[in-house]
């Protein structure tokens, strides 16, 4: 889990120490554990040993999460998992740690911790994939060559590793945050009283004629049982009227807006 980040780190760096340049140590040069050459990959370019013994505590925490953290999916991984499969990618590749984890738990070896991968983790005990990678990691480092010279040292970091995840796997991983949606009230637009009133004034026509119509309607329904002359007098008046709303329309509309702008 992410939120365990800072504290994986804390803990391999126990294990990392300082400045290191073993010729018998395949990694070369290595600050707090950075080797030279992610040193240059991920924080400063052309750097060179002067340069990685000076590496602040950020950049050591910036090469920790994007070369070894991220590559493992520390983040996705439940907690005691993730410092296991951390500390085991640190020590010894990335690739490496998320095969073996991927082996234990029967998904596809390809190196890349995914879906699939992640739920084959989540369907066995913590406690069990910890102790079989722990067991697993030590029977790779004893098939070492270099193993007579930093075995000792890897047997200790090892059995570490085991114990301090067991006691992250037993602790309750923290809820996700809850998100309280609030809706936000939006007040509908108010049209001022006084340009309110001026607009009915001015557009009086309009009400009137609409009324004419609207009654009009009605007058029509009841003269169903009129004669047909009458009924098209009717139907001329309507369309007239029709034609004169359509004609003030658009004065109306500009009349309308020039109150509004007199007025605001």
């Amino acid at each position: 889990m992410d939120r365990n980040f800072q504290r994986a780190l804390s803990l391999v760096l126990k294990h990392e120490g300082g400045w290191s340049d073993h010729p018998a140590d395949p990694g070369g040069a290595t600050m707090k554990g950075v080797t030279l050459a992610n040193f240059r990959r991920f924080v400063k370019p052309g750097a060179t040993k002067d340069d990685l013994r000076k590496i602040t505590d950020e950049q050591v925490a910036t090469v920790y999460r994007r070369f070894y953290w991220d590559a493992v999916a520390g983040a996705e991984l439940p907690g005691g998992i993730d410092y296991a499969v951390f500390d085991f990618a640190v020590n010894s590749g990335p690739d490496r740690a998320a095969k073996y984890l991927q082996g234990i738990v029967g998904a596809k070896q390809d190196g890349k911790i995914g879906p699939a991968t992640l739920k084959a983790i989540r369907d066995m005990m913590r406690a069990t994939v910890i102790n079989d990678l722990c067991d697993k990691r030590m029977t790779f480092l004893k098939g070492l060559k270099t193993w007579p010279t930093f075995g000792k040292g890897w047997t200790s970091r090892v059995s570490a590793v085991r114990a301090e995840a067991l006691k992250m796997a037993a602790q309750p991983d923290a809820p996700p945050p809850v998100v309280v949606e609030k809706k936000v009230e939006v007040e509908k637009p108010v049209v001022p009283e006084k340009v309110d009133a001026e607009v009915k004034r001015k557009t009086s026509l309009w009400g009137w004629i609409t009324g004419i119509f609207g009654s009009g309607g009605v007058g029509v329904a009841g003269l169903l049982g009129a004669d047909w002359q009458t009924v098209l007098a009717i139907g001329g008046l309507a369309i007239g009227g029709l034609i004169v709303v359509l004609l003030l329309r658009r004065q109306i509309i500009g009349a309308v807006k020039d109150i509004r702008e007199g007025l605001a």
